[in-house]
């Protein structure tokens, strides 16, 4: 064969034994599965497989419930894999599973030649607790009449297991609130039909368990309608000077038209601040820190009304379009603002279209803002009292003259500021809730309100 020969040979025999020694490895694969409680039902949870040495070959999961093991994913690997996530969701219809005790078993092979070419395995088995039973939900107290863009507030009790809960309608979720007396579980949410959402859709009770199991009804109430307005709002050369291209940076451009710089400002400033405005009232106190009615702003005229639909139009032709989201509230330039109620300063400044602005935590997911402020004489994080003062009116921001925009949302969405004014729908829709009544109210449906109107007040232009 020859020299030549024979080094060919040994050099095939050494690369050979080299290939094969790396296929011979005895790393076993590892597998992580992330599970913050020993509970499997409906909510998808991860397994994360892995391998240092030649790569997975196949993992498999199964169920392993009253002696029956049923597969729930099995996964060949064409080509060496050293890293999975493998999402897993459990489905007790299609896998035949019921509720009870249980094992999850989690096998990981590799590619390796060791066990006679079988490869390296491992197997991670959890004792887990098997619950596809949604939780239970009993209506303590409902709104029978809720106005749209108004407030509703819901009591109930739900079931220990109960994670999260709280009011759905269309993109919506109002979270509630445990009671502090709670017993059996004690829930109450505010919540609102919102002006935008169709009078045909209705919002639902939503209660889900750590195990991902929902249980959810809709809520029977009738829904009050209101006309919301629409008013044409000029759009001079002059405003767009003065309030506008101040405002463009903020919006994310700047230079163009006066006619795209005051679209710039109207839609995505508009959206970035109002956006900001449901962040923070989404962090909302877990607790009452309000008392009584809400106050409006002493001896105030209403120029503007809630949820009005402005359209702009510039050199007469339409531009754009918003919706006016509070009251716009005037007496005399630079008058006092006091807070409407109690609670906690969550904002205090410039806000955009909005102008110099503060916004106050009332707990349970309700908060009260005051825009276009000339000056702002609170801090975050101060705690105020109604009637406190928090700033003078003034017109900054897009606000046409001196006044004040008021608001109202419940956990970031704007809502009717004239029913948190009136003191007879606080005590019937609120206070009589959070306080049951020691004699049984008389069966029967109770009567409907009167249909709300708009009072005719005269348009300012503002944000």
């Amino acid at each position: 064969m020859g020299l030549l020969g024979a080094v060919v040979v040994l050099a095939l025999v050494v690369i050979g034994g080299i290939l094969l020694f790396r296929q011979i490895e005895w790393y076993a694969p590892r597998i992580d599965v992330h599970l913050e409680r020993a509970t499997l039902g409906r909510r998808a949870f991860a397994v994360r497989v892995g391998d240092r040495g030649t790569g997975l070959s196949h993992v498999s999961i199964n169920v392993v419930s009253a002696g029956v093991s049923t597969p729930i994913h099995s996964q060949q690997f064409p080509v060496a894999v050293h890293a999975s996530d493998i999402p897993v969701q459990l489905d007790p219809e299609r896998h035949g599973l019921k509720d009870g005790p249980g094992v999850l078993k989690v096998t990981a092979v590799d590619r390796s030649y060791w066990r006679f070419l079988s490869g390296n395995e491992t197997i991670l088995e959890k004792q887990v607790t098997l619950d596809f039973r949604p939780p239970s939900v009993e209506i303590i107290g409902d709104d029978r009449y809720v106005t749209q863009g108004g407030t509703g507030f819901l009591t109930y009790k739900a079931s220990p297991d109960t994670e999260r809960t709280g009011v759905r309608i269309e993109r919506h979720f109002f979270p509630a609130y445990k009671t502090r007396l709670a017993i059996d579980s004690e829930y109450l949410v505010f919540f609102s039909h919102p002006y935008d959402v169709p009078a045909s859709v209705r919002a639902v009770v939503v209660a889900e368990d750590y195990a991902g199991n929902r249980w959810e009804s809709p809520l029977r109430y009738s829904l009050q309608s209101l006309r919301y307005r629409s008013v044409r709002m000029p759009v001079s050369d002059d405003f767009i000077r003065r309030k506008v291209v101040p405002l463009v940076g903020e919006a994310g451009g700047s230079g163009g038209s006066a006619r795209e710089q005051f679209i710039r400002v109207n839609r995505e400033l508009r959206r970035i601040n109002e956006d900001k405005i449901r962040e923070l009232c989404q962090r909302s106190a877990p607790r009452k820190l309000w008392e009584g009615r809400f106050t409006q702003l002493p001896k105030s005229a209403v120029q503007a009304n809630f949820a009005d639909r402005r359209s702009y139009y510039y050199r007469d032709e339409k531009i754009d379009e918003a919706r006016h989201l509070g009251y716009d509230l005037a007496v005399t330039r630079r008058h006092p603002v006091g807070a409407a109620n109690s609670g906690a300063v969550v904002f205090a400044g410039p806000l955009g279209i909005y102008g110099n602005t503060v916004i106050i935590d009332h707990g349970l997911g309700l908060c009260s803002l005051y825009s276009h402020l000339s000056s702002v004489a609170v801090s975050a994080g101060q705690m105020v009292r109604k009637g406190a003062n928090i700033g003078r009116t003034g017109e900054t921001g897009l606000a046409v003259g001196d006044h004040l925009h008021y608001g109202v949302y419940i956990h970031g969405v704007a809502v009717l500021p004239l029913e948190w004014w009136d003191p007879k729908w606080i005590r019937d829709n609120v206070a009589s809730k959070l306080k049951p009544p020691a004699i049984p109210e008389a069966a029967g449906r109770p009567r409907a309100p009167s249909a709300r109107r708009w009072p005719r007040f005269p348009i300012r232009g503002d944000a």
